[in-house]
């Protein structure tokens, strides 16, 4: 009874006999062979100890040791195989930004003195763009904010001063407000430029304005542009009206959809090659590709693009939320959901309501402040969007004909937004969205030719 005892204290882990938690302890050691190694020496001395008549005991239960040994083994080899696996597939599949490539641009830079062109998107896993450059012992001199800031903290609409950062102690200058495009004191001492933000596909996103007026400025002053391209996540279809010339604006100086399907390093491709900017030259540019991307790719943002696209279902209903920033309607700005709902005081039979409030670096100055907002909650429509691929004109749609007659619905910015008066006449004349999303074909069809000239990545069509 006593080696019985013995047996239960010391392989109370045995099939049968132990727990899940013995067996988590060994296997977790990832020392098999030693746990092996110890219990036979254990068997080796019980075996000295007691009468011959126990020896079979002793054996049968070393026979078991060794069966759960070679268990162990196969298990631990199997997992471990699982494991490699894993990291090889994970590896081939994982989609990098441009940014990841350290080793393909960063000879590029040593020796120069260098500007950034950035802001919060702009970092390598966790670590901001140029904190990784500087470290690398790149000479940054100087950095180029857009809109919402360096750093991203800066709500929409305000306007930014230039200054420094107080983290690098390097100068940095606004891009947004009255000053768009770097002036040629901003460049001077600047051998090159790198462009690193994260853009969301759609024309009224003025990051790629900000682009355009970098690879200007760049051109006439004879810099190189480096861009690190980055995944659009809206970068899986194409749609919308495409701007007019006279309704060029920040947000929207080319002839180019809603929707228009490219990385940024594609559209700055194509700026360059439609001669798209204003200079005599073409900008010196060079792009450094993404890895594992392509079209078809659903990518998910490791960091909010701006304060109000908060989360991937606001920047999936973007493309369709942000015509009513040209009507009396609100998005949500002041509120916990922008871009994921839509509302008015005077709307009826809504299923939703909130009030928007001023909200210290998001919105400090929201439309309809303070004022109860019926509409509806639309964030589990993004699911349908980003299966579908195409903008939503429902919403609006049904707003105008809840709302068109009690309220003076359209605003002036409206037409920059659409980048067409068109849209507007045919809200107000009662055309159904089968009939708007027809009239938008041929301009679509001749931006795809277009679009096709500059992809770097396989199409989804």
């Amino acid at each position: 009874m006593q080696l019985q005892k013995y047996f239960f204290i010391r392989f109370k882990w045995l099939p049968g006999q132990g727990s899940s938690k013995s067996l988590q302890k060994i296997t977790g050691t990832c020392r098999v062979q030693e746990n092996f190694y110890y219990y036979c020496t254990v068997f080796v001395r019980i075996k000295s100890k007691i009468q011959l008549t126990y020896s079979c005991i002793a054996m049968r239960v070393i026979k078991h040791l060794l069966s759960l040994y070679l268990l162990f083994m196969a298990v631990t080899a199997s997992c471990q195989h699982l494991v490699n696996t894993a990291k090889t597939s994970s590896a081939k599949t994982s989609i990098l930004p441009g940014a990841y490539s350290v080793n393909e641009y960063l000879p590029k830079l040593k020796g120069a003195k260098v500007g950034l062109v950035a802001n919060n998107t702009s970092i390598i896993k966790h670590t901001h763009l140029l904190d990784t450059l500087l470290a690398l012992q790149v000479n940054v001199v100087k950095v180029f904010g857009p809109e919402h800031g360096f750093r991203g903290d800066t709500p929409d609409g305000k306007e930014i001063s230039s200054g420094t950062d107080p983290k690098t102690g390097i100068d940095i200058i606004s891009l947004y407000g009255n000053h768009k495009k770097p002036s040629k004191t901003d460049l001077q001492g600047i051998d090159m430029m790198v462009f690193d933000i994260q853009d969301v596909g759609v024309r009224f996103y003025t990051y790629i304005s900000t682009l355009t007026y970098v690879m200007e400025a760049c051109a006439e002053n004879n810099i190189p542009l480096l861009v690190l391209d980055r995944p659009n996540p809206n970068g899986f279809y194409v749609d919308g009206p495409v701007l007019e010339p006279s309704y060029a604006s920040f947000i929207g100086l080319h002839p180019v959809p809603v929707v228009y399907g490219m990385t940024i390093g594609e559209y700055a491709n194509m700026v360059n090659g439609e001669k798209w900017i204003k200079s005599t030259r073409n900008c010196d540019l060079t792009v450094v590709k993404c890895k594992n991307y392509d079209h078809k790719s659903r990518y998910q943002l490791p960091e909010k693009p701006s304060p109000n696209l908060q989360d991937m279902q606001a920047v999936y209903l973007y493309p369709s939320l942000c015509f009513f920033e040209g009507t009396v309607v609100s998005i949500g700005r002041g509120t916990e959901n922008p871009f994921k709902v839509f509302g008015h005081p005077k709307y009826t039979g809504g299923s939703f309501s909130f009030t928007p409030r001023p909200i210290s670096g998001i919105s400090e100055d929201p439309p309809l402040k303070g004022q109860l907002c019926n509409g509806q909650y639309l964030g589990a429509s993004a699911d349908k969007i980003k299966q579908q691929g195409k903008i939503d004109l429902s919403w609006l749609l049904k707003a105008y004909k809840n709302l068109g007659t009690k309220t003076d619905f359209f605003t002036a910015y409206f037409e920059k937004l659409a980048g067409t008066n068109m849209l507007r006449k045919q809200i107000v004349s009662g055309k159904s969205e089968t009939e708007i999303r027809k009239s938008w074909q041929t301009g679509l069809n001749t931006f795809k030719q277009i679009r096709k000239k500059y992809l770097l990545y396989a199409d989804f069509e």
